[in-house]
């Protein structure tokens, strides 16, 4: 198991940590990691390891055996032993943006309250799948009320809640084709705004900005037609 101090503080960008394993695919296991793996539409994390004598760059993380989380190297090289303390830094640039992409889909899920069927979230864009039959009418107004929650520069906190209460309130999920991970008897959610100023909450594992403000100015891209009840949304950060 890896301690994913990633869920504790999304900002670290230079951590160190103890080698604890190889996969047979050739990744690095750490006993603690800010890299966050590959999952809920959110790319893996990419940046470098660092030990004496040493130094790898990390192409990617991915989700292991056992809740481990392990680190591609971009290249085939010797590995870290295991056992051997290590130095691990972020591409701080890359996981930002993913971080503010990232809660920007959450504030287009409030601008456009629809059930969400898909995502996905690089450097630069983001987009979610709508089961939506109809594009909506007014692209302008979408993208006005995407901006004006950016720049309302609400809070944005984490809370829990156990598996029996998200099965209590099944309003609170908001993807049709996945749901969140239960099982380990508590259910993170990701609550945007608080007390009469909250406008969205929601079951969520990634990394999110720590205000909305710090997301920055949003563009609304392209409104595709994906299937006979869905559209496909894009968003672009505009720096």
């Amino acid at each position: 198991m890896t301690e994913t101090d990633f869920r504790t503080d999304s900002y670290l960008r230079q951590s160190a940590a103890r080698v604890t394993a190889h996969t047979p695919e050739g990744g690095v296991v750490l006993d603690r990691t800010i890299f966050y793996p590959t999952g809920g539409g959110q790319p893996g994390d990419s940046g470098r390891l660092e030990w004496p004598g040493g130094a790898l760059d990390i192409a990617t993380t991915v989700k292991a055996e056992d809740d481990a989380v392990a680190l591609v190297p971009a290249e085939p090289q010797p590995l870290p032993p295991m056992g051997t303390e290590v130095t691990q830094t972020l591409d701080w640039d890359r996981r930002h943006r993913h971080m503010r992409i990232h809660t920007a889909l959450h504030l287009l899920s409030v601008v456009i309250p629809l059930p969400v069927s898909g995502g996905a979230i690089s450097a630069e864009k983001g987009r979610l799948d709508f089961n939506m039959p109809e594009a909506p009418q007014d692209r302008d107004a979408i993208e006005a009320a995407l901006n004006a929650l950016v720049a309302r520069d609400l809070p944005v906190t984490e809370d829990w809640i156990t598996d029996e209460e998200l099965r209590a309130n099944p309003g609170l999920v908001k993807t049709m084709s996945v749901m969140p991970p239960t099982g380990q008897g508590r259910v993170r959610l990701i609550r945007i705004g608080e007390g009469d100023d909250q406008v969205d909450l929601q079951p969520c594992g990634g990394t999110h900005v720590a205000r909305t403000g710090e997301i920055g100015a949003l563009r609304l891209g392209k409104i595709e037609k994906k299937g006979r009840e869905n559209r496909r949304v894009a968003i672009h950060l505009e720096d």
